[in-house]
């Protein structure tokens, strides 16, 4: 069975810092681009980071110099490290597997990443910054 699990959501305060992982079973993450998106109260899912199966990474603007994504192909698992979280970060975390490798990026090698491209989902872990 293909799942794909997130954790490490909670709740922290403005300026602080979580790390999520997204684990995987019945895959290999490492194959494939991964996506990070979330979703913020009365909005639609967004993208926020990508990381392309040769370890290229990409990230939306709101979190560059702030998030990082990576891979850790023995625990086949990838992880956001999320750093000065602010209030506009809130909302569930989701990471996603792509149909295709070359999702992440426009052809200007701008991060462009859209919930279409992506075929398994985790359920999620929330994650809420608050003071």
């Amino acid at each position: 069975q293909v799942q794909l699990v997130e954790s490490g959501g909670g709740l922290v305060r403005p300026g602080g810092s979580l790390r999520l992982s997204c684990a995987g079973s019945g895959i290999t993450l490492d194959r494939y681009a991964i996506g990070w998106f979330r979703q913020a109260p009365g909005k639609e899912r967004e993208g926020v980071s990508c990381m392309r199966s040769d370890g290229s990474t990409y990230y939306a603007d709101p979190v560059k110099g702030r998030f990082t994504i990576s891979r850790d192909n023995a625990k086949n698992a990838v992880f956001l490290q999320m750093n000065s979280l602010k209030p506009g970060d809130t909302g569930p975390y989701y990471c996603a597997r792509s149909v295709v490798d070359i999702s992440c990026s426009d052809v200007s090698g701008a991060y462009y990443s859209r919930p279409s491209e992506y075929d398994y989902w985790g359920q999620g872990t929330q994650v809420t910054v608050s003071s």
